[in-house]
């Protein structure tokens, strides 16, 4: 989930492996830039990065095709890894997760970005959380991840393209500047969706007829008669 435009952030790393290339470290063994920000909105991507040391750009949905010949690619957790998302649903951008700990053969925790909101908006990083694996095989070909705004599993089964592995000993570090999702009161399930990536505000107008029709809308995404007013539109 990120812009496919080079950015400075892009260019500043870049220049600091020009800068690298002459001396003669592995550059598994080397530190990784920490990523600039001046907006507190973290997407997946640079998390991703910054925490596996992978050093691939541009939208998560691309990382798989990308990684081929430069990573290793596999079905495996692996401590350092990228969980690697496919588009699905309302997330049209894909997905990437970092794998902190393997807790059993279906349980991992990862850190990642964008994902659950807080107050209306995305772009917190959540710290070791909680992803299952539902797939029939045991690939994780199918997930379902930790949702904080309901304090469980989300309940949508994600499918995934698999695991990237970094080159050599992962960073496992955050950027400095990464804002870590706030505690929330808990609501129903109804009351917000898991879709990363979608605006989760209703239009003014929908918001507008829903109050006259039933009180307030409640904070979070689009319930399910705001998607059904926004059908009838």
């Amino acid at each position: 989930m990120e812009n496919g435009i080079l950015d400075r952030r892009k260019l500043l790393l870049g220049l600091g492996g020009v800068a690298l290339a002459g001396l003669a470290v592995p550059a598994s063994a080397l530190p990784v830039a920490d990523e600039i920000n001046d907006d507190p909105y973290w997407q997946c991507v640079p998390i991703a990065r910054t925490m596996s040391g992978i050093q691939i750009y541009g939208d998560a949905h691309t990382w798989w095709d990308q990684a081929e010949g430069r990573y290793r690619k596999g079905t495996d957790p692996r401590k350092g890894a990228v969980l690697n998302f496919m588009p699905h649903g309302g997330m049209k951008l894909g997905h990437v997760a970092a794998v902190t700990k393997i807790l059993d053969d279906r349980n991992i925790l990862v850190t990642h970005s964008n994902w659950s909101p807080y107050g209306g908006r995305r772009g917190y990083v959540e710290k070791n959380v909680r992803v299952i694996d539902v797939s029939e095989d045991n690939d994780w070909s199918r997930v379902r991840v930790w949702f904080s705004p309901i304090g469980d599993m989300g309940g949508t089964e994600w499918p995934t393209f698999g695991f990237i592995y970094p080159n050599g000993r992962p960073p496992m570090a955050l950027p400095q500047t990464a804002m870590e999702l706030p505690k929330q009161p808990l609501q129903p399930r109804m009351a917000v969706r898991e879709d990363p990536g979608e605006d989760i505000r209703p239009t003014s107008r929908m918001a507008d007829i829903r109050k006259s029709l039933f009180g307030p809308a409640p904070t979070g995404r689009l319930t399910y008669l705001d998607r059904t007013l926004k059908r009838l539109k």
